[in-house]
């Protein structure tokens, strides 16, 4: 069924109707809906809004508001969206994946995908507190990070079974799409971000464009897991009461298939502040390590991990170059998080000197 156009299509009719189609009404309905944008700025592929709603009759308890996500109104994020695929693998991600991992994210009640239009309907945790790339993570918010990592990653080792939807970070589509666009970013981010990026890591460029996809393959050499794919701080909320969850885990846009310390180092090098990085790295990859021993991958070292990161942190400059390069930045925000973004990168760099292996 063709879906609405976002978000204006979201009337107390039309959550009616989907709703009691899911099965989360019965006898009750809607009464009115009202909503405000959420995350401005935040958020490059898609738009957040807060639904407020009212009922009439039997609500079945449902909640008084919801977050929806639905697609970008950007027209050349969204194109970038489609060619990734990014509705459908997050669409897909909460029907499918959603329920067999321990790692938490907020509970949707309605996903649905139509063409480039896509609606998830989901829980509204305003009450945790949401995640800032441009001030960074401290030590206690990267240890929740990196335990709810191991917890996900875990629940999917060496285990691709019903992942065959999801594309891996060498030879897929996404892959593809990587390759193209880092070689046209790279340039592209060195200028716009030129104050955040040292000389002798802007030279680096044609390096990493040479070098991707020997950079992709060994980000496939195993062991591999579903990786969230886009694990920074602004897609994290942390529990800030008793009864709340550690962490919820938000856009799910990116999942892949790659090795886990993918996810840890995206975190480390661009979102954890770099003196905390700096003072705890190794530490905090023994933590990853442990966490994934507690709930049963054994065979997994801390050398091995520690090698595979420094890794990670080179290939991760696909990632930065293609989203501070190619997506449309006309945000104060939005810049702001990616040209510290870029900075963490480049310092992770350089403490860890990884264009060696380029």
């Amino acid at each position: 069924m063709t879906l609405p156009v976002m978000p204006q299509g979201i009337t107390a009719k039309w959550l009616t109707s989907k709703l009691k189609e899911v099965g989360f009404l019965t006898n009750g309905a809607v009464g009115s809906v009202s909503r405000e944008p959420v995350g401005d700025g935040t958020g490059m592929m898609s738009n957040l809004s807060r639904l407020s709603v009212t009922y009439v009759g039997d609500s079945e308890s449902l909640p008084k508001s919801f977050v929806v996500k639905y697609p970008s109104d950007n027209s050349t994020n969204r194109e970038i969206a489609m060619s990734f695929h990014l509705y459908e693998r997050e669409v897909r991600y909460f029907a499918e994946l959603d329920k067999r991992t321990s790692a938490y994210s907020p509970r949707a009640y309605l996903t649905e995908l139509s063409g480039d239009n896509f609606i998830i309907l989901m829980d509204d945790l305003r009450d945790y507190q949401v995640g800032d790339q441009a001030l960074g993570a401290d030590l206690e918010q990267t240890e929740r990070a990196v335990d709810e990592l191991a917890k996900l990653h875990a629940t999917f080792w060496d285990n691709r079974a019903g992942l065959e939807w999801v594309p891996g970070i060498a030879q897929s589509y996404h892959a593809d799409n990587m390759a193209n666009l880092i070689s046209v970013g790279w340039p592209v981010m060195c200028e716009i971000f030129h104050d955040f990026i040292p000389p002798e890591v802007a030279g680096r460029g044609r390096d990493i464009v040479d070098s991707i996809r020997v950079l992709q393959a060994g980000m496939m050499a195993g062991p591999v897991t579903l990786l969230h794919g886009d694990f920074r701080m602004e897609n994290l909320l942390f529990g800030t009461r008793s009864d709340h969850q550690q962490i919820a885990m938000i856009d799910w846009q990116g999942p892949i298939i790659g090795k886990g310390v993918v996810d840890v180092a995206l975190f480390l090098g661009q979102s954890t502040r770099t003196e905390i990085r700096r003072a705890h790295e190794q530490k905090l990859i023994q933590r990853y390590v442990d966490g994934l021993q507690a709930v049963g991958v054994s065979t997994y070292s801390a050398d091995r991990a520690w090698q595979d990161y420094q890794e990670a942190i080179l290939y991760n400059w696909v990632y930065v170059g293609v989203v501070a390069g190619t997506l449309d930045v006309n945000n104060d925000k939005a810049f702001t998080w990616m040209s510290q973004m870029v900075a963490r990168q480049s310092a992770a760099s350089i403490d860890l000197d990884v264009f060696g292996r380029s």
